[in-house]
């Protein structure tokens, strides 16, 4: 009998973490990721935590240098720029594009299929078939989703399960350190920063440049501004593209409209710091997200498990999303390696890593309460973990979860 066969779905993050880990482990993997063009140079910032390095290393990865920019501490700036504390908390703060780039150079390359969008998912007691939109269809004894929010396979494993829009969103961007002003760089590297304002908040900080290169001077800065957007009426307008075409939730950056990012700009220099203000106006092609929870009764059914964000969807303000799927890759596959039986392993695996999402994303609903609060007597309540210091103690820190 030959190796046994894993069908992971989705190529970013957590599918490779998972791809890399089955294959070492002996496993015969393909990945099938939906999009027909290399995933190279999509998304921002990521925060790092220890599931993160130690998958990373389980791999084989070198992660001594060159994984992103180490930082020292954080600060908190007044709305006219000076500082209103700081924080000697020391992190390493990495970008989505360099750890993509060294999760995929880690895998067979032949292993890796784009252009394959999943259609659904099928078992019996012997295997589970995925089929594909462009017709296709591939076989195997495990099938990981790892196909995020809008997961596909979550429709075979928690199908009850559906993103809850929390009322507002991020901006975010990455802007070179090189086009800032000495005294705005001076300000912002190699530090964790924050600037909060009315039901907002706005942080940052250094990443790889663009070309993941870490070295200072080719570097970037990183930010995340948070910001309440009513749904039925202000999300719906941010979505409407320069053709007048409405996006649901979301739309792709080249899309947005330039009086929509003109406004956001605008807002940034009213009511952020300087230093803010001026990352936001330097940065060339900004974005948003809409910010969800979505949570799980259970990652696996069958042969088929659950990993990541299609999974479990915490709030960022936690900072745990890759790392966390990096902590689920490592339980999938040291689950299986313990068990022969693949059903049972994923069991096991679906219990130890339920609890642990549950926790992260009531931890995150409670961080984004003040942003999320409709009332002045729910504003009034969160208030206690929007003040400068409580931002820079509890924001996307290492922490232990029940």
């Amino acid at each position: 009998m030959g190796r046994l066969r894993a069908l992971v779905i989705g190529g970013s993050l957590g599918g490779l973490f998972a791809a890399n880990l089955l294959h070492r482990q002996g496993w015969d993997v393909r990945v099938f990721e939906q999009s027909a063009q290399p995933l190279a140079g999509r998304g921002a910032g990521i925060i790092t935590h220890p599931d993160l390095f130690a998958a990373l290393e389980r791999i084989g990865i070198n992660t001594s240098v060159g994984i992103g920019v180490d930082i020292e501490g954080r600060v908190a700036f007044a709305r006219d720029g000076s500082v209103l504390g700081t924080l000697p908390i020391r992190q390493c703060l990495t970008t989505w594009g360099r750890l993509h780039e060294l999760l995929l150079g880690a895998f067979p390359a032949d292993r890796y299929h784009l252009g394959h969008a999943c259609s659904g998912v099928t078992q019996d007691a012997d295997e589970v078939q995925a089929t594909f939109t462009n017709g296709s269809e591939a076989r195997g004894e495990l099938l990981v989703g790892a196909d995020g929010i809008r997961s596909v396979v979550r429709t075979a494993v928690a199908a009850d399960a559906r993103p809850q829009y929390a009322g507002y969103i991020a901006w975010r961007g990455l802007v070179e350190e090189q086009v800032l002003s000495t005294a705005t760089h001076r300000d912002l590297f190699p530090k964790f920063a924050f600037s909060l304002a009315p039901r907002e908040h706005m942080l940052g900080y250094p990443v790889a440049g663009f070309g993941n290169s870490t070295r200072p001077g080719e570097r970037c800065f990183n930010f995340v501004w948070y910001r309440p957007t009513d749904a039925q009426q202000e999300l719906p307008l941010l979505c409407t593209d320069r053709e007048g075409r409405r996006h649901d939730m979301s739309i792709p950056p080249p899309l947005l409209r330039d009086e929509v990012i003109a406004e956001m700009r605008a807002a940034a220099a009213a009511q952020l710091s300087p230093q803010f203000a001026e990352v936001v106006a330097k940065t060339r092609q900004p974005f948003f997200q809409a910010i969800f929870d979505l949570e799980s009764e259970t990652m696996s059914a069958g042969r088929i498990a659950l990993l990541g964000d299609a999974a479990f969807v915490a709030r960022p303000h936690v900072g745990m999303g890759v790392s966390k799927a990096a902590g689920d890759a490592m339980a999938l596959t040291t689950q299986l390696q313990a068990r022969g039986d693949v059903a049972a392993a994923l069991t096991r695996y679906s219990d130890e890593r339920r609890h642990f999402g549950s926790a992260v994303i009531r931890h995150a609903r409670a961080l984004g309460a003040y942003l999320q609060a409709g009332s002045d007597t729910e504003r009034a309540a969160a208030a206690a973990l929007h003040t400068p210091r409580a931002v820079m103690r509890d924001i996307a820190v290492t922490r232990d979860y029940p």
